[in-house]
Order: C-alpha cells, then sequence, then structure tokens
C-alpha cells in the first residue's frame, strides 16, 4: 500500500463510513465544512467536498431527513430507500479519498468502508423498525436526535482521535454481525416452531384404541 496511508487518513475514512451509515448528508456537509474552512486537511480526492454548492446541497438534504427521521414510519421508508445509498456514497467517498493508491488497495478500501457504512445504516434501521411498533413518538424522537449525536461523536473522533474512530467502526461491524445471526437463528426456530405446528394439528387428538376394533 502507499506511503501516503496513514492512520488518521485511515481513521477519518472508518469513522466518516460509520457516521455516513447513519446520517450520511450530515457526514458531507461537515467534512466539506471543515475542509473549507482549514479545520480539517482533506486529501485531494475528496476536497470537491468543500464546494459551497456541495456543502448548501448535503446541508439542505440533511435538514429534510433531521425532519423525517423524527415522524414514525417515515423514518423507516426513509431508511429502506437510503439502504441503497449510504453504503454506496461511503464506499465512493473511500475510493475518491485513496486517488493516490494502487486500484486494488482502493477496492479494498471501497468495500470495507462499504461494510462499515452497511453495518451502522443496519443496527440504526433495526433499532428504529423494533421502535416504531410503540404507537408514542417521544421514543422515536429520542433514538432520532441519539442518532445525531452518535453521528456528530463518530465525526469527532474521526478528525481528532482516528485510532479510536477506526475501533468504533470495528466494533460497529461487530456488532451487526452479531446482530445480523441473532435474527437468523431467531428467524430459523420461528419457522421451525410454525412447521412443528402446522405437523401437530393435521395428526388426530388421540389414536383409536385396538379394542375399539372388535
Amino acid at each position: 500500500m502507499s506511503s501516503d496511508v496513514s492512520l488518521p487518513l485511515v481513521g477519518l475514512l472508518l469513522g466518516a463510513s460509520a457516521a455516513s451509515g447513519l446520517r450520511l448528508y450530515a457526514t458531507i456537509a461537515v467534512l466539506g465544512f471543515l475542509g473549507r474552512s482549514g479545520a480539517l486537511a482533506l486529501p485531494p480526492g475528496l476536497q470537491v467536498l468543500t464546494n459551497q454548492w456541495v456543502i448548501l446541497v448535503a446541508a439542505s438534504l440533511y435538514l429534510v431527513e433531521f425532519l423525517a427521521d423524527k415522524i414514525p414510519l417515515v423514518d423507516s421508508t426513509w431508511d429502506l430507500v437510503h439502504t441503497f445509498i449510504r453504503a454506496p456514497a461511503a464506499a465512493l467517498l473511500a475510493w475518491a479519498a485513496l486517488s493516490t493508491v494502487a486500484e486494488e488497495w482502493r477496492v479494498v478500501a471501497a468495500l470495507v468502508c462499504g461494510v462499515v457504512a452497511l453495518s451502522a445504516h443496519g443496527l440504526k434501521s433495526s433499532t428504529r423498525a423494533v421502535i416504531n411498533t410503540s404507537p408514542e413518538p417521544v421514543t422515536n424522537w429520542a433514538a432520532s436526535l441519539a442518532e445525531d449525536g452518535l453521528t456528530a461523536f463518530l465525526l469527532f473522533l474521526a478528525v481528532q482521535y482516528p485510532l479510536a474512530a477506526a475501533l468504533a467502526a470495528a466494533a460497529i461491524v461487530v456488532l451487526a454481525a452479531a446482530l445480523g445471526t441473532w435474527m437468523w437463528r431467531a428467524l430459523r426456530r420461528f419457522r421451525g416452531s410454525r412447521r412443528l405446528h402446522r405437523d401437530g394439528a393435521g395428526l388426530p387428538s388421540s389414536a383409536p384404541s385396538d379394542r375399539a376394533l372388535f
């Protein structure tokens, strides 16, 4: 791998990918603003984020997301649509950031960052789907605000503490894998119990006695 790839850059990409899985547009707007203000040295491939129109559009989309994410059921629909946006966008950011790296490592970085974003998105959308089973909106609002705060925290780690950001991204992937495994096993148990119940319902309640035949 090229010597241009340093721990701060790796931490930035992994932390930003985790944040993108929660709030993609806020992540782009914050990175662009920090790069434009000179508070963060973005790699050449991400300098496009500092364009004022990119920042403006990203901030506007985040405002829409902020409002949509506070409305039960609307938030789940938003998450469903963004299943096909957040992870690819994180992969694209990683690909662009490593413009000076060999192609094979750019592909690896894009895949890894895409997985991190998808893991964060999966944890978020699964949690919100469970919360939406409750009719009251307060829990939904609290969860949404917590996600906003977690996004800000992940971006703070990505910029200031890249190693911690990388570890946080790894933890998110592990948690998502554990959740996916648990859901798969729960689904198999549920299907097995349904099959046993269905098969049992087709049997007679009691077998006739041999004495009844004579």
